[in-house]
């Protein structure tokens, strides 16, 4: 097969999102209060709109996307697939390797595909401001994006270290009508509680998350957004693996393995849930989630009921964890920064469905360099994790003379994190590994709860 770019007709952009929930073998873990009881969808209700918490709870497998929404997603969707030509020539090896591209949404990841959804039902629910939190900037130029295309206003709490080393996310979002503030800030009881015993905190999503839920919950006009972990979000990814689905059918190939990278899980669960369907119905397919060594959710952490933020505004939920007050250390320059895991993809992981993976900084760096020389795009960061498996996957092929079909998602474009690359080519960037012992310490504040 020769052909280098597989496109789909906006006819062909999916009318439904797929919910994994329906082909877990087990229930999901319900979110809990602090009692320790299952909280009720209606105490939710204070920063999500109705929609949103019926999505979150639901067991249907198809859940049908608003024609408004779809509008929207015409602007980039369906996403190109491509085949990786120049890239296996430079390895050498025997397997195909594919790449679904999300970066040619408007904001340039994938995020936008939840953030229309969210502003979406926002507004129809008559809010008429969003409050989020965002690390690289990502997911904060996506809500900015998705407010402004649905007249609602909306402040970003963005990670301090991240507001420092990504100045141009921030200023997309400014253009596009957002209000950023470098997170933790003096604006709400939680930022400033954080200040007060340090001064210098260079912030984490676990504060900005408390930041935003706190000044939603204060307020009738607005509601919280969040861009990954919770089952709406990933729910609303689903179009990225069902479009990919379609794009492999027509060359005739399917995956003997599916890669993502994955911080809170939106990525991995967007292009890997729809395999999981073919899993479950007895299909051989592999589905790997790669995250980094210096912030090592599932490969490292504990499986437990711990708080989404570390003012423990949020319900518990159980997920991979490094502890809700876990700060990722600030030479970390690939995003992929939250504490904790969607309750989904830790479930399905702890169950042994899927695998997981963590990867150093320099040889994530080194693998989205050899793929800009190769296949032409810069990629993010976060999503040059992905890529650093796909190579190797590819590798490993070469090593066992065998063929092997690759999928991994592109999850963005890297053209507003370039002074990371600048620090990769100028030798200041570092391999680290979060150590045991602090991941120990962290557990030892995780709230009491059975189970």
């Amino acid at each position: 097969m020769s052909q280098t770019k597989i496109l789909l007709d906006e006819s062909d952009i999916p009318t439904h999102w797929y919910n994994v929930v329906a082909d877990m073998p087990n229930p999901p873990t319900p979110p809990l209060g602090p009692d320790g009881k299952p909280v009720q969808p209606d105490a939710l209700t204070a920063i999500f709109p109705e929609t949103l918490i019926q999505q979150e709870v639901s067991g249907e497998r198809w859940i049908r996307i608003p024609e408004p929404v779809r509008e929207v997603y015409r602007l980039w969707r369906p996403t190109p697939l491509y085949r990786a030509h120049r890239l296996e020539a430079a390895l050498g090896t025997p397997a195909k390797i594919f790449y679904k591209y999300e970066g040619v949404s408007p904001a340039g990841s994938h995020k936008p595909n939840t953030a229309v959804v969210q502003a979406y039902y926002n507004r129809e629910a008559g809010i008429r401001r969003l409050t989020t939190e965002t690390g690289a900037g990502q997911w904060g130029s996506s809500l900015a994006l998705a407010g402004r295309m649905f007249g609602l206003d909306v402040r970003v709490f963005m990670v301090k270290v991240s507001y420092e080393q990504k100045p141009y996310r921030r200023s997309m979002m400014q253009a596009w009508g957002a209000e950023v503030l470098a997170s933790p800030t003096n604006v709400t009881e939680a930022g400033r509680k954080v200040l007060a015993s340090d001064p210098t905190s260079s912030g984490s999503l676990g504060i900005a998350i408390s930041e935003a839920v706190e000044e939603a919950a204060s307020r009738k006009d607005t509601n919280y957004a969040l861009g990954s972990v919770l089952n709406h979000v990933l729910l609303h990814q689903t179009v990225i693996g069902l479009e990919a689905k379609k794009q492999m059918e027509k060359v005739g190939v399917y995956p003997d393995v599916v890669i993502a990278s994955c911080g809170g899980g939106s990525n991995f669960g967007g292009i890997a849930f729809p395999f999981f369907a073919d899993k479950a119905a007895g299909k051989k397919v592999r589905l790997v989630a790669v995250e980094p060594t210096s912030c090592p959710t599932l490969t490292k952490g504990v499986y437990a009921y711990d708080f989404g933020d570390v003012a423990g505004y949020t319900p518990l939920m159980k997920m991979y964890t490094l502890g809700h007050d876990f700060i990722p250390p600030g030479i970390h320059a690939g995003g992929l920064r939250y504490h904790g895991d969607s309750p989904l993809v830790s479930q399905l992981y702890h169950e042994k469905l899927i695998e997981a993976v963590a990867v150093p900084q320099l040889a994530t760096f080194e693998a989205g360099v050899q793929f800009a020389r190769t296949e032409g795009i810069i990629p993010a960061p976060e999503s040059a994790h992905s890529i650093r498996v796909a190579i190797d996957e590819a590798l490993a092929a070469k090593e066992a003379n065998e063929p092997r079909v690759i999928l991994f998602n592109l999850s963005g474009h890297g053209h507003f994190d370039m002074s990371a690359y600048d620090k990769y080519f100028a030798g200041q960037l570092e391999d680290y590994d979060y150590p045991e012992e602090a991941i120990a310490e962290s557990m030892k504040k995780l709230p009491k709860v059975a189970g």
